[in-house]
């Protein structure tokens, strides 16, 4: 696809036109680019399109030349590649897929009938691929909130599973917002179209990072809850201890079954044992009920 950036916003042009006219956009598939053997002498067009693993910009004698790799935001779909060269009046875009192409086709409904130049149609584009991860930073914000709920109601069931997965995603756009800084700071030190670029980025890098925090305190508030139920364990334990260590000493005083312990013979001896030892029960019980162990 073709498009010519001017007076008129951002329109829809044939090949030869596109070649002629300045400030051009065009968008090639990876076929297609592998045959302009023709357009990349012209331009002198030297790198080779590698596949995208990361976000770079690279600044050549002539151009810049940068490879992106765009998280999807829905783990069940892989990640947006595209190269693009920037020359001094013209772009040139190559996807596989058709992310870029529906970005142009977004910003050329918003500039309908509108003067544009290209060093803000470049603004704009990389400010749109941006666009929505604000709200999806303000989603993961949500998920970490409604597990900072569900903790301190008592239910920490799989918890480590869905914090473990909400910590990746965020490092991952954490990591992204990286090497996007770096894209913008080349782009900036270039031409004026990367400095607004450059400070969103920076924000919402700084958003990431708020949310990496945010999501070691809801960690932290997960152990404090796991401790407090090992608290009151114990506190549980220790009472049934401590209730039955005496019970376990009149037992074993009595359980010797000398023949002149009188208690043996004596008819009551019984009924006196076992009053006794519910005595110390309540006494003990009562003793920590005014402790407030329980």
């Amino acid at each position: 696809m073709f498009y010519r950036v001017g007076k008129a916003g951002i329109q829809e042009i044939g090949r030869m036109e596109w070649e002629q006219m300045p400030g051009g956009v065009a968008v090639f598939d990876e076929d297609e680019w592998g045959g302009e053997l023709k357009l990349k002498e012209a331009f002198s067009l030297g790198r080779k399109e590698e596949d995208a693993f990361f976000c770079k910009l690279e600044s050549h004698a002539s151009y810049l030349f940068g490879t992106f790799h765009i998280p999807v935001k829905k783990k069940e779909r892989r990640n947006y590649d595209f190269a693009v060269y920037i020359l001094k009046d013209r772009l040139i875009f190559i996807e596989e897929g058709s992310f870029a192409d529906d970005l142009i086709g977004l910003l050329q409904k918003r500039t309908a009938a509108k003067t544009y130049t290209l060093e803000r149609f470049l603004s704009d584009f990389f400010m749109a691929v941006i666009e929505q991860d604000i709200l999806y930073l303000a989603v993961l914000e949500r998920e970490i909130a409604g597990m900072e709920e569900t903790v301190l109601e008592g239910n920490t069931t799989h918890f480590h599973y869905r914090m473990l997965g909400i910590k990746k995603e965020i490092s991952r756009f954490y990591c992204y917002y990286g090497q996007l800084t770096d894209v913008a700071e080349i782009l900036a030190a270039e031409n004026r179209a990367g400095r607004d670029f450059l400070e969103r980025v920076k924000r919402l890098q700084g958003e990431a990072q708020s949310l990496r925090e945010y999501a070691m305190q809801v960690q932290d508030v997960y152990q404090a809850e796991i401790t407090i139920r090992q608290n009151n364990v114990m506190n549980l334990l220790t009472v049934v201890t401590t209730v039955f260590l005496p019970l376990t000493l009149v037992a074993g005083w009595y359980g010797m079954n000398f023949y002149n312990m009188p208690e043996l013979s004596w008819k009551y001896g019984y009924l006196v044992v076992s009053g006794v030892c519910l005595v110390i029960i309540v006494v003990i019980l009562l003793f920590f009920k005014k402790k407030k162990f329980f």
